[in-house]
């Protein structure tokens, strides 16, 4: 194929600023200006992603004709320099040179000269940076979902475990039924198991190809956009460019996605909280996901859920952030759009922290199944498993709600609950109840009873927990 090098000619120095874009400019940036400007001081994180996307362009670009393979081969030599220098904390970023693309095109142009240049060729930092922002939250994503696994398998296997612990299931904090501990646990994990589905799919969103689409309209060189695609790993290229380089829904989608999960982290966190206190009593967490209090010598906190829980804020703030930074935009590319970065970069890291702190901590609560078993057996839990019972009879469903709320009157007066009262006490509430009501009044007959698809039975628990935990582990094969 013949050869469509891009242009090379020198500029002179002398009559441009020192930015890679100055030749339209008659004099310097503003000092203030060029830091306010500048996107460096948090997008250098992405240098991997630029060097990857850089070497896929390149190698494009030579397959097609405007770049030689010596051209290749100095580009691909001197990306691995800088890529070695950065890692090694050698490579000295500028603000001056704006963002993490302009660096590394300035130390590339230094350290091979003139081919340095031809990098950039059918290109634009517009499809540049959303190929990198997708690049890097695409492999953020795949850390994310492995620490999202690691979590749910931990808590799956303590559901099991737990399968025939009884502890109060409760509506508005109050005693309700008696379910299993492992039924609990089991309902965290179906929220965490949608928040894994709703990763995944995002994920299919931002495994799309911007690259090709260079400032807006697309490039008159002759690129191969599937190659490029093929060589990153992404699924396909984009369909327009106009779209391709002001598209951020797709960190949006993830901010989305991180708020849900963080929602139901933050519930779990509550409940834990709850749990721990000397109110409660239900589990111990060991002391190294615990802190104290630099006066009050007895206290110990449970900081991990607790900052968990305050984490979800964070995170809340950033997807409306980028909402909000993105909702007036006009077509295409606008500066507006350097301000995604920072959102998207903390709440990966929240969520990272979150799922590493909650992965490790899970699989460490031990359960204080005694005070579980009383707290459940106080609270008049079988009341329900009572009017059912009556129904069964042949009662009437509201005729036996009465006759159950009298009952609990009572055992309310005489601080009894309702298996604690004698057949004659129960009896004079309705003539229909025979000695065969105590099956039903333990909390063993209760959660024992509910044995179905989704029910509290500790047979269906175990049930559940295998289940979902090969759901899980089919994500390995």
């Amino acid at each position: 194929m013949t050869q469509q090098s891009a242009p090379t000619t020198e500029t002179n120095p002398a009559t441009t600023t020192e930015k890679p874009w100055g030749g339209r400019f008659s004099e310097p940036t503003d000092a203030f200006v060029e830091g306010f400007t500048a996107s460096v001081t948090f997008d250098k994180r992405l240098y991997h992603h630029d060097i990857q996307g850089s070497i896929a362009h390149a190698t494009m670009l030579t397959k097609v004709g405007v770049l030689t393979e010596a051209e290749l081969k100095d580009i691909l030599t001197g990306l691995e320099a800088i890529r070695q220098e950065i890692e090694s904390g050698s490579f000295q970023w500028s603000v001056k040179l704006e963002d993490v693309h302009m660096n590394i095109e300035a130390a590339l142009t230094e350290r091979i000269g003139i081919t340095g240049k031809k990098l950039h060729t059918g290109r634009s930092r517009n499809d540049q940076v959303a190929t990198d922002v997708r690049l890097y939250l695409r492999d953020e994503m795949d850390v994310i979902a492995t620490e999202l696994s690691r979590l749910q398998t931990g808590l799956i296997n303590l559901a099991a475990a737990e399968a025939n612990t009884i502890m109060p299931g409760f509506t508005h904090l109050q005693t309700a039924q008696p379910v299993t501990f492992g039924h609990h646990l089991l309902a965290w994990n179906e929220m965490l198991q949608r928040d894994y589905e709703r990763l995944i799919d995002t994920r299919k969103r931002v495994n799309i190809l911007p690259l090709g689409a260079a400032a807006l309209a697309g490039t008159t060189y002759p690129i191969d956009r599937n190659l490029t695609a093929e060589l990153l790993g992404f699924d396909r290229a984009s369909e327009n460019s106009l779209d391709s380089v002001s598209d951020r829904d797709f960190a949006i989608e993830f901010c989305s996605f991180a708020a849900l999960l963080l929602m139901h982290m933050s519930r779990m966190s509550e409940e834990l909280v709850l749990w721990t206190s000397s109110q409660f009593d239900f589990i111990n967490l060991p002391d190294r996901f615990c802190t104290g209090s630099s006066i009050m010598p007895q206290k110990k906190n449970p900081d991990v859920p607790e900052l968990v829980r305050g984490k979800s804020g964070r995170v809340y703030g950033h997807l409306m952030s980028l909402l909000t930074l993105m909702k007036s935009q006009p077509l295409a590319y606008n500066k507006d759009n350097q301000e995604d970065k920072e959102p998207l970069f903390d709440t990966i890291d929240t969520v990272k922290g979150c799922l590493r702190a909650f992965a490790d901590m899970i699989p460490a609560i031990e359960p204080r199944r005694d005070v579980m078993h009383e707290a459940a057996r106080r609270g008049f839990a079988t009341a329900t498993d009572l009017a059912d019972y009556l129904v069964r009879k042949g009662v009437a469903f509201r005729d036996a709600h009465e006759v159950v709320g009298k009952s609990v009157a009572f055992g309310v007066a005489e601080n009894r609950d309702l298996a604690e009262m004698t057949l004659e006490e129960l009896q004079k509430f309705s003539d229909i109840i025979t000695a065969d009501v105590f099956d039903v009044l333990t909390l063993e007959g209760s959660v024992a009873a509910r044995d179905h698809l989704g029910g509290t039975a500790p047979a269906q628990v175990s049930a559940a927990a295998k289940r979902a935990l090969t759901l899980v582990k089919q994500r390995e094969e």
